[in-house]
């Protein structure tokens, strides 16, 4: 059965010239996928005839006569752009055209938009945001990264079901570990909300461990850790400022004379792995979790390679349809404990 996934493909800083690139890359990875690219119908066109390699036959083009600024307020999108790319492509999920829809466009418009159009799942109040990060184990699931600013303890208990739903079924974990990201290891340490949060988890039948701090993420302590949305962007914009810092010290001290340049390359195939292994273009697409359809959120200035990498989590996302799962997790859960 081929699965349809919607584009938006003006969105972001780059628009078609990143979204067409990366679009050819996951036709000739995925052989029963199509692609609807969202957008103006003329710039679509213009941008696929330049393209020698698109299966033609696996790409549509779905016209919209607006674009969503990049720094528009999100309820200016939601009450004036109702033809935009961004507004169009979630529609083609809602009315199940689509089975998820792709957009690097502008986080609180397509929020927004996606809350507005989709509606969240029965039980869950709001959604979250979630993406993978690289640890010492693998990756660990982490949410929320900035949907929610201020989350009570019974929200911080839905992100944990629902990040724990999504790595069991795209890691195929049994039972994830899940974490509440906090100040200490301790029980008592913490606010009131995130010691009331680990009293309602351990009342759930998640593999709740307990706390974790921030250091704990990186040795890959859990499967899934669990914070409000202030906390979990300033945590994703902190690892990503590292991630550079790193790359800029290392380029520099291999830069500093004839021996430290010899020296790196004798070590180019270590630093290449290096490279690769913490590379955000691999991680990038995260996961609107808990709404009745799937958005994946691109960073905005991401390239082709990063793009196509959300175009891949939409993919495995769609093919698992993670919120029937969740849906399906809530009514256990509600049929006697917490939610």
């Amino acid at each position: 059965m081929t699965l349809k996934i919607a584009i938006d493909a003006m969105g972001g800083d780059h628009g078609p010239q990143v979204v067409i690139p990366a679009a050819i890359s996951a036709l000739q990875k995925h052989n029963d996928v199509e692609l609807i690219l969202v957008g103006d119908e003329a710039t679509l066109q213009a941008a696929l005839t330049q393209q020698s390699t698109v299966d033609k036959d696996r790409v549509t083009i779905h016209h919209a006569s607006q674009v969503v600024a990049m720094d528009e307020a999100p309820q200016s999108a939601l009450r004036s752009k109702k033809d935009s790319s961004m507004r169009v492509a979630i529609n083609l999920v809602k009315e199940n055209v689509a089975a998820a829809c792709v957009s690097a466009g502008n986080t609180g418009a397509l929020m927004a938009t996606a809350r507005f159009v989709l509606k969240t799942l029965p039980g869950i109040e709001r959604p979250a945001i979630v993406t993978a990060l690289p640890t010492m184990k693998g990756h660990t699931y982490v949410l929320d990264l900035g949907a929610n600013v201020d989350s009570s303890a019974e929200h911080l208990v839905q992100f944990a079901l629902m990040g724990s739903v999504l790595a069991e079924l795209v890691d195929g974990k049994k039972q994830p570990t899940v974490g509440l990201l906090n100040i200490g290891a301790e029980e008592i340490k913490g606010s009131e909300r995130v010691k009331e949060a680990a009293r309602l988890l351990a009342d759930t039948d998640l593999n709740y461990i307990g706390f974790v701090e921030g250091d704990g993420l990186y040795k890959g302590e859990v499967d899934v850790l669990v914070c409000d949305g202030f906390v979990g962007n300033v945590l994703l914009k902190a690892s990503e400022g590292v991630a550079h810092m790193i790359r800029h010290y290392l380029r520099n001290s291999f830069k500093r004379n004839v021996f430290t340049k010899f020296a790196a390359l004798v070590a180019y195939p270590v630093l290449k792995h290096f490279s690769k292994e913490l590379d955000p273009r691999a991680y990038n697409g995260a996961n609107f979790i808990g709404l009745q359809g799937i958005v994946i959120k691109s960073h905005g200035g991401a390239d082709s390679f990063a793009f196509a990498n959300a175009i891949d989590i939409a993919i495995i996302e769609a093919r698992k349809d993670v919120p029937k799962h969740i849906s399906r997790h809530l009514e256990t859960l509600q049929e006697g404990q917490v939610l």
